[in-house]
């Protein structure tokens, strides 16, 4: 071995040197997600969620309550993107102490393969530029704290950890239904032995009590969140191995082509080190099995990543992680130059590529809002139709802003909220990023008025529509949204859908 070879190995091993390089990539990458967070502008699904903040409950149309709890919580320092986000900027660098915290317990003698592992973690392309608060902020959070838990579990066998990973995985329920997948890899790694059942049951024991708030939700609410995860969506589901080649090239992606390598060569550690790779595997296998029918989202798997590169870590080097670091880091900057450039250049930079509508819209939100209350008749009110729209509307807007129309399976949030029959006989001046036909919504007032502004060179619709028709509104709209959103299976309790009884629609068959 050559002296730059012994040097650049020591430089790796060094668990000072290592230390240090953490610690300024701790608080650089802080300062980074800091400011995305600050500048970045506010999107459609975290402005949908932010209602859940503003009107908190025990659960929502589309999923269970954590992240409305969260909200709430933010809103009440500020309601700028920054404090709604703070949580979000903080969750991957806590998960990364985690991660430290971790390996230094599990090689306590190969302090530098911890920091390197850290160091790395930090500067993974998710981790240091998702910043978005939304669902996944509180679901990630807690499976990693129910899965630290569990490990430190099977290290010691001490029973309180496993009541840590029941509770955490209760919050993580909580949070989304994708929880579950953590349940069943517990399952699978305790089901062998007599300790591990006990140990199960305990787990099962102490999430029930915080999972029965979301079932409890659901009987008294149609069946939300169950129709819109386990039915609504997935009724266009078909087989393709197009999907499947989606979902592979998107993890090679976010574990990096090179940290994928090494896991690829790293397969017969993998029964040593058991209880790290189920929080893993199990849910990835899963959701390779569910791309055969449906396209995996980016998100879906974020929250089962801090435990495959907690097992990199176990088999790794320090100079490997070291190598694989300055790699991501390189990976990570023209990222990080493309949300920059969003946040930085003029609109009028990305006039030729077709982001350039969304950015226009996502920018000039709050102008947007400013020109449909200017002239607004008395007693009208502003609704836009489709969700996305009409929550970063109701965000800048600073009230709720209801979506005209049948929307879609996602979203329903209106149904929860909003009673149609309060604006019968009023004007509903009615937002679009498309052209408005009036022939679609004559049929919903006495008079339609369709109207256009210009903002940044694009154009942006809106109608008036005098005198709404509630009863034409209900027979069209509600009932036709009924019949394809809530066929609730017969073999669910249902003790209350305030939907179908506000609006006095029967339960579809």
């Amino acid at each position: 071995m050559n002296l730059n070879s012994t040097r650049s190995l020591y430089a790796g091993a060094d668990p000072v040197r290592a230390r240090q390089v953490f610690k300024w990539t701790f608080g650089i990458t802080l300062l980074i997600k800091l400011w995305l967070a600050a500048y970045f502008p506010m999107t459609g699904d975290e402005a949908f969620f932010y209602q859940w903040g503003v009107f908190p409950d025990w659960g929502y149309s589309d999923h269970p309550p954590m992240v409305g709890w969260l909200l709430f919580v933010l809103n009440s320092f500020s309601s700028h993107p920054l404090s709604l986000r703070f949580f979000t900027v903080l969750l991957w660098s806590l998960i990364a102490l985690g991660l430290v915290d971790l390996l230094r317990r599990i090689s306590p003698f190969q302090e530098g393969v911890a920091y390197w592992l850290g160091t790395l973690f930090l500067v993974l392309p998710f981790s240091l530029l998702l910043n978005l608060v939304t669902t996944d902020t509180p679901l990630i959070f807690f499976i990693f704290l129910s899965g630290y838990c569990f490990i430190r579990g099977t290290m010691s066998e001490k029973t309180l950890w496993y009541v840590g990973a029941g509770i955490f995985l209760g919050c993580a329920l909580l949070s989304k239904y994708f929880a579950g997948l953590l349940a069943i890899a517990y399952f699978v790694y305790l089901c062998r032995s007599r300790r591990g059942w006990l140990n199960l049951i305990i787990i099962a024991l102490c999430s029930a009590p915080l999972f029965a708030i979301t079932v409890a939700f659901n009987a008294h609410h149609c069946w939300s969140n169950v129709m819109f995860n386990m039915i609504n969506r997935n009724e266009n589901a078909s087989w393709s191995l197009y999907t499947v080649g989606e979902y592979v090239l998107m993890m090679i992606y976010l574990i990096t082509p090179w940290v994928f390598l090494k896991l690829l060569r790293s397969g017969g550690m993998m029964v040593q080190r058991g209880a790290i790779v189920v929080l893993f595997l199990v849910p990835f296998s899963l959701f390779l099995l569910l791309s055969m029918e449906k396209t995996i989202g980016l998100h879906w798997v974020l929250g089962f990543m801090p435990f495959l590169f907690l097992f990199i870590g176990t088999c790794s080097s320090a100079e490997d992680l070291r190598k694989y670091t300055k790699w991501t880091a390189w990976f990570a900057v023209p990222h990080f130059l493309f949300l920059a450039a969003l946040i930085l250049l003029p609109t009028t930079m990305w006039k030729d590529y077709a982001l350039h509508d969304d950015i226009i819209f996502h920018k000039e939100a709050k102008n947007i809002v400013a020109k449909l209350r200017k002239d607004l008749p008395p007693g009208a009110t502003i609704m836009a139709r489709a969700y996305t729209p009409a929550a970063l509307l109701s965000y800048h807007a600073d009230e709720y802003l209801p979506t005209f129309g049948q929307g879609k399976f996602h979203a329903r949030q209106d149904d929860l909220l909003i009673d149609f029959k309060n604006y019968a006989g009023k004007t509903i001046r009615i937002f679009d990023r498309r052209a408005i036909n009036p022939a679609e919504l004559e049929p919903y007032f006495s008079s339609v008025t369709v109207h256009t502004m210009q903002l940044d060179g694009l154009t942006f619709w809106y109608a008036d529509g005098k005198d709404f028709k509630y009863d034409v509104y209900r027979e069209r709209i509600l009932k036709t949204v009924a019949n394809l959103y809530y066929r609730i299976p017969s073999f669910l309790p249902v003790y209350g859908c305030g939907f179908l009884e506000r609006y006095d629609l029967p339960k579809p068959q």
